[in-house]
């Protein structure tokens, strides 16, 4: 991909983003939401970040695949798990995953 190409695509996710948290206020106005619609958006990053993790940790390209960052994200939610803090968490999911693709 060239500089340009990269460029543009990010300042198309900025503009996505902008239009995207605009959205939202410019069609409630100043009405509340249903409380039943409420409980649903807040659990919508929660599914969206997972839903991230997941297709990072398992997709290779457009096929299935384990390696090493499949091993990085259990070690992370191993740890999460036992309730360790988020930069031991970190680090030691990203020394895992460069462990093992250094050993490939």
């Amino acid at each position: 991909m060239s500089g340009s190409t990269v460029w543009a695509v990010v300042v198309l996710c900025a503009l996505t983003t902008v239009v995207t948290k605009g959205v939202g206020p410019a069609a409630t106005g100043s009405r509340e939401l249903p409380a039943p619609v409420v409980r649903v958006v807040v659990l919508l990053a929660s599914a969206l970040l997972s839903a991230l993790v997941v297709t990072n940790a398992l997709a290779d390209g457009d096929r299935l695949a384990v390696g090493a960052d499949t091993a990085g994200a259990l070690v992370a939610a191993l740890l999460l798990w036992r309730r360790a803090h988020v930069i031991v968490v970190v680090l030691a999911a990203a020394g895992v995953t460069a462990l093992l693709r250094a050993l490939t």
